[in-house]
């Protein structure tokens, strides 16, 4: 595992500059659990942690004190009810937003919003064409100027978007596949994966992957035939039995990346639904954020594990040093 992870991050020889994944094999210990109000997603710059509830975005200071709070955030509610993972660029809040419903998403976007008063600012709209499903998390890639978006139903793949055009730009095929990928973050040319991989019910951890992204090219939408989908698992058939296909735009291409294992986190309080997560630009502190004490039926809560003393979900920061 050693050898493997160093050469996925790019281990330098002695001696010659190093950035953060090339100071050896990371470890992290934990510090501090903060409770906050939201269950999606983290994203931090120098003064602020801002998290996302499913329909609210939070802004707390460090010491875990609520600054500020929308909780009208969406511009169209009927037809956008989430938030998912979030990423903080040049002042502003990069969100994932759709309209999810037991296990789908719909109408999926990036929505910006100004991190000093959480307002809504404009939208980065989404290819379908690709092939996403759904938007369970994002991720600014500084580097390589992209937004990336995971895919909770279907976890194969991350799709990247210009930011600066806003325009599809490739997607990338996770091997292994992160099953139930809930959030990811870029740092230097490495995404981080946290994936609802785990058991609650058995007390199995969820786990965090790590693959490399420094070199994802461009393959866009190009004209082409595609078999019509009814789920990501699935095609349409016609009468006599075989799959309907389509013409017109479809994506052109994929990356293939090889994911490695980061991180178990059998530290949290309770095994229950991992979230986003995010590095601290400040002090490299990993933060994770965590669901426990509720019953999740497709990823939506479904009221409290009683038995266990639980009234409501708890949601928690856990904040890692590295060592």
């Amino acid at each position: 595992m050693i050898t493997a992870l160093c050469a996925l991050v790019g281990c330098k020889p002695s001696g010659a500059p190093v950035s953060y994944w090339e100071q050896g094999i990371p470890t992290y210990e934990l510090v501090q659990v903060i409770p906050v109000a939201g269950r999606q997603g983290i994203a931090i710059d120098s003064n602020y942690y801002y998290v996302s509830d499913t329909k609210v975005l939070y802004k707390y200071d460090k010491t875990g004190k609520l600054v500020m709070k929308n909780d009208q955030p969406f511009q169209h509610p009927e037809i956008a009810n989430h938030f998912g993972d979030i990423d903080i660029r040049n002042g502003e809040i990069y969100c994932g937003i759709e309209k999810f419903q037991y296990g789908r998403g719909y109408n999926i976007a990036v929505s910006i919003y100004d991190a000093e008063t959480l307002t809504w600012k404009r939208d980065l709209p989404w290819s379908p064409e690709s092939g996403q499903v759904e938007v369970s998390g994002l991720a600014v890639d500084r580097e390589n100027g992209l937004v990336w978006m995971s895919d909770w139903v279907d976890s194969r793949y991350v799709y990247a978007y210009d930011l600066e055009t806003g325009k599809y730009h490739s997607k990338m095929q996770c091997r292994p596949t992160p099953y139930w990928c809930q959030g990811i973050f870029v740092k230097e040319g490495k995404m981080l994966f946290a994936a609802d991989d785990g058991e609650a019910l058995y007390g199995i951890p969820d786990n965090l992957y790590i693959a490399d992204v420094s070199d994802v090219p461009f393959t866009g939408l190009v004209q082409g035939r595609e078999v019509v989908r009814e789920s990501p698992f699935s095609v349409q058939l016609d009468e006599s039995g075989k799959p309907v296909c389509r013409t017109g735009l479809i994506a052109g291409g994929a990356k293939g990346g090889q994911l490695a294992h980061f991180r178990e986190m059998s530290d949290f309080r309770r095994c229950g639904e991992i979230e986003g997560l995010a590095i601290d630009p400040v002090n490299s502190n990993l933060v994770v954020l965590n669901n426990r004490g509720t019953r999740i039926v497709l990823g939506m809560s479904e009221g409290p594990l009683v038995d266990e003393g639980y009234t409501e979900e708890i949601h928690e920061l856990y904040i890692y040093e590295r060592r």
